[in-house]
């Protein structure tokens, strides 16, 4: 429990030193064993849409700034270990959290949101879970990609790489939310990306239904989902 509370804000937890020292080792770490980026870029981009999701679907602001918290951390448990890493970030979330001051209900809805953002394990019940989900998985580009040889990629690398845009639309009249990305077919073929990606779709799909919203997935201009 906080000794005192108060209002914990984005730029709050974007300034932990504790929290931003298990993000930077949880990059670390995937780096090593061979993954793409899931450092401060990652991290403050699914911050971003996190809570522009929100915003964009008419959610209070205090709902959108709680995704976009959720959004900044949803990958600090990575510092531990890729396996469950979201319950890991859960866990590490709650007790920073209490330490910057924020009330019990605040902490167990970003505690939820963080812990459920796997596909392989997550399950989707709030609308501050869901932006987070979906921003998360938005996040397929080129610049991800920490292999300078392009002649040992894996199939994650190859298809990172190929995505020369990725934007989440949302329409706020509509309730549309589109997946948008470009991807360089001399580099993948679009089926690899639903390969690798199809379960994050398929997430992403009842992100939005949480949201009252419907998903789409458009590459090179087709929709494909």
């Amino acid at each position: 429990m906080p000794d005192a509370v108060r209002v914990v804000t984005l730029a709050d937890v974007e300034a932990d030193e504790e929290l931003l020292a298990y993000l930077a080792m949880g990059d670390e770490y995937l780096g090593a064993i061979g993954y793409t980026e899931h450092g401060m870029r990652h991290a403050n981009l699914v911050a971003h849409i996190a809570g522009n999701i929100l915003r964009r679907l008419g959610y209070e602001e205090r709902q959108a700034e709680f995704a976009s918290i959720a959004g900044f951390l949803h990958d600090v448990g990575n510092c531990i270990g890729r396996v469950d890493h979201g319950v890991a970030a859960a866990l590490l979330a709650k007790d920073a959290l209490y330490r910057l001051g924020m009330e019990p209900r605040e902490v167990a809805l970003i505690m939820n949101a963080v812990g459920n953002h796997e596909e392989e394990s997550g399950d989707v019940g709030t609308a501050i879970a869901a932006a987070a989900v979906m921003a998360d998985k938005s996040d397929v580009h080129h610049t991800r990609v920490r292999n300078p040889d392009p002649a040992t990629f894996d199939i994650h690398d190859r298809v990172n790489y190929a995505a020369k845009r990725s934007f989440l639309r949302v329409d706020s009249e509509t309730r549309d939310i589109t997946l948008e990305i470009d991807i360089d077919t001399q580099t993948s073929q679009v089926m690899e990306y639903f390969e690798i990606f199809l379960s994050r779709m398929q997430m992403c799909r009842k992100a939005a239904e949480a949201l009252e919203a419907r998903f789409a997935l458009v590459i090179n201009g087709i929709k494909l989902l």
